[in-house]
């Protein structure tokens, strides 16, 4: 008895030691990452980028995580899914402190795209880790992920400008690598922990390469992008448009709302992520709450803007939820990283290139609500990807293949 009662003392431990690092993966995946928009207006002033500069540093990130995915997808097959992840986040903690050396224009864009590569082998090595560590909850474990995720959003969109930046002197580019530090002892963590996170998807005969001519891929792929879309879309123009409308002061208040706005759903997601997630329904609502949130914030009076900016990010937080779940629901663990990869390629292909058409649109136009085009494209793209989805998605794939065969 006192064997047995010991061993299942370990595996609580251990099984709680995963969800911990996991969840801290999550928090170092955004806290850099959201660092930029609320010092946008700084880095304009200092560095004079234009409107489709500043879509462009912005979105930049977004283009390394597509076009990195696949070669992190390599490193999870060679080295093992921790270990991968472990490399990404030490990676993300160096660039981030580094973004705001001179500061100059040529090294802000270069460590952000150093900062990407990082981000993109960390996104697909987590689905595995899932997979890996906690097969049997792997909607709760992904929204406990997300949940993660979007607390090191809201820590950063909301402390920034308000506690970091005053801190450092009112310097960017101290505030930028302040935020290093959360990724950096998650790494030393993980490192020290080692003898609890078993690796996963290690070795030669491993699959890396995604399977281009799977339908699943392009399906989850959009489903993602659309989503992707929304959040980076609105967290990138949303300053820039108060400033146009005279209202600085709302800045702060919208993005936390944006971003903390998230944490109230994920908390949701948790408790409710066994009947929500692989299910096509909830991806039919929430493209179409999106549209609805992003029309309140366009055309209500300021009164209701950070009410607006808010919903829109309660809404997103859920489908990156559903559709973070999906990979280790649609097929077996094995593979897991390639089918993500090729996911985290198409949607973050996807998200990048419409929130820089939206710069170019309000140059172009010098209309600032035609920057928050891409977010309703983006709402149209996962409800249509969603109907192509069977109604429920089932573990290793058997219940997908079926339904949607």
């Amino acid at each position: 008895m006192t064997s047995i009662g010991s061993d299942c003392a370990t595996t609580e431990r251990s099984t709680f030691t995963r969800l911990a690092v996991l969840w801290l993966a999550g928090v170092d995946l955004r806290a850099t990452l959201l660092a930029l928009p609320p010092v946008l207006i700084l880095i304009h002033r200092d560095l004079g980028l234009s409107e489709t500069g500043v879509g462009a540093l912005t979105s930049l990130p977004v283009l390394v995580l597509a076009g990195a995915a696949v070669p992190g997808s390599l490193l999870i097959a060679r080295a093992g899914a921790r270990r991968a992840a472990i490399a990404g986040i030490l990676v993300v903690a160096v660039s981030s402190a580094l973004r705001g050396l001179g500061p100059s224009v040529p090294m802000l864009f270069a460590m952000t795209f150093v900062m990407g590569a990082g981000i993109a082998v960390i996104q697909p090595a987590v689905p595995v880790l899932v997979a890996r560590w906690c097969p049997d909850r792997i909607g709760f474990t992904t929204a406990l992920y997300v949940n993660g995720l979007l607390v090191g959003e809201t820590l950063s969109a909301a402390l920034t400008l308000p506690l970091v930046l005053p801190l450092v002197g009112g310097r960017w580019p101290l505030a930028l690598a302040a935020w290093s530090v959360l990724p950096l002892a998650t790494a030393v963590l993980m490192l020290a922990l080692w003898r609890h996170l078993p690796d996963a998807a290690a070795g030669p005969a491993a699959r890396w390469w995604p399977d281009w001519r799977s339908p699943d891929t392009w399906r989850l792929g959009f489903v993602l992008g659309g989503i992707g879309t929304a959040y980076f879309a609105t967290n990138a123009f949303i300053p820039d448009y108060l400033r146009t409308a005279g209202r600085v002061d709302l800045i702060g208040p919208c993005l936390a709302a944006l971003n903390g706005g998230q944490l109230p759903a994920s908390v949701i997601a948790l408790v409710v992520a066994r009947a929500i997630t692989g299910r096509r329904t909830p991806l039919l609502v929430v493209p179409a709450a999106i549209a609805v949130s992003l029309a309140l914030f366009l055309a209500a009076p300021p009164a209701l803007w950070v009410l607006g900016a808010g919903l829109i990010g309660f809404c997103c937080a859920f489908g990156l939820v559903l559709s973070l779940a999906l990979p280790p629901l649609v097929v077996a663990a094995r593979d897991v990283h390639h089918l993500s990869a090729g996911m985290f390629a198409v949607g973050y292909g996807y998200s990048f290139v419409l929130p820089l058409l939206g710069g170019v649109a309000w140059d172009v136009s010098h209309v600032p609500a035609a920057a928050f085009l891409p977010v309703f494209a983006g709402a149209a793209t996962t409800f249509l990807a969603a109907l192509a989805l069977p109604r429920h998605a089932g573990r290793a794939g058997v219940d997908y293949m079926v339904a949607g065969r």
